[in-house]
């Protein structure tokens, strides 16, 4: 069976051809496609079904970052329930009762609770009143998310490690934030490379534009990362 690397391709656009091509063309080298509020506000559930369609072996992320009142947030996962996402992201910070909400909306799907957004700085953090260890904050949101019922975790590649010692084995870290040696850091902060991820504890990566606007095309970018993340000896066949 050929190699499909833990990577979660992010699929950063509004246009839905453009995505379903895009997914279509690294399917052989990655195990999930995510897309974020841009492109679901823009498509909704067609956009979704078209790009399951054009990568039928891949899970589906949909990136919603949920965040509010419990009842609320209820109503959006009961919302998107048709679509049977395989995850479906909360903010961490919402707390316990908001994210146990949502867990009981879908109990088929794996609540992903987003911590320390990867675009904030040590320094930014601080100035949210959140103290100046961006580590700290994940792990006390983290724990309380697991506690909630929530199966994976965001996290950037600065704080896995932590999470992987001190989380259940069985919760799934997700770390976007990763960028490939050479790549541009784009809007994110707190950075590593895929296999440094990976060795840290991460279960998945996520990466988007180094794949999606690679010099040598989505299906040969895809390729090169998966390569190097299986000659690291990290990841699965499937």
């Amino acid at each position: 069976m050929s190699y499909k690397a833990p990577i979660v391709l992010a699929l950063d656009t509004t246009d839905q051809k453009t995505a379903c091509d895009w997914a279509q063309q690294a399917q052989d080298s990655i195990q999930v496609a995510k897309v974020g509020l841009e492109f679901f506000l823009s498509n909704g559930s067609n956009g979704v079904a078209a790009i399951r369609k054009a990568a039928p072996t891949l899970e589906f992320f949909l990136d919603l970052k949920l965040h509010d009142i419990p009842n609320t947030v209820k109503g959006a996962a009961l919302a998107v329930e048709d679509l049977k996402p395989d995850f479906l992201t909360v903010h961490a910070s919402g707390g316990f009762e908001m994210i146990a909400a949502a867990v009981k909306a879908l109990p088929n799907c794996q609540i992903t609770a987003v911590t320390v957004l990867t675009s904030i700085s040590a320094e930014q953090l601080a100035k949210l009143g959140l103290g100046i260890d961006p580590s700290a904050v994940s792990l006390a949101w983290a724990t309380q998310a697991v506690d909630a019922g929530a199966k994976a975790i965001v996290t950037s590649p600065q704080e896995v490690a932590n999470l992987r010692k001190n989380l259940p084995a069985h919760i799934k870290l997700i770390t976007p934030g990763v960028r490939p040696i050479g790549s541009e850091m784009g809007d994110q902060v707190r950075v590593a490379t895929p296999v440094e991820a990976l060795q840290r504890g991460a279960d998945l990566v996520v990466i988007g534009r180094p794949i999606t606007a690679g010099q040598n095309g989505t299906s040969s970018s895809a390729a090169a990362i998966a390569k190097e993340i299986q000659d690291a000896g990290i990841g699965n066949s499937r």
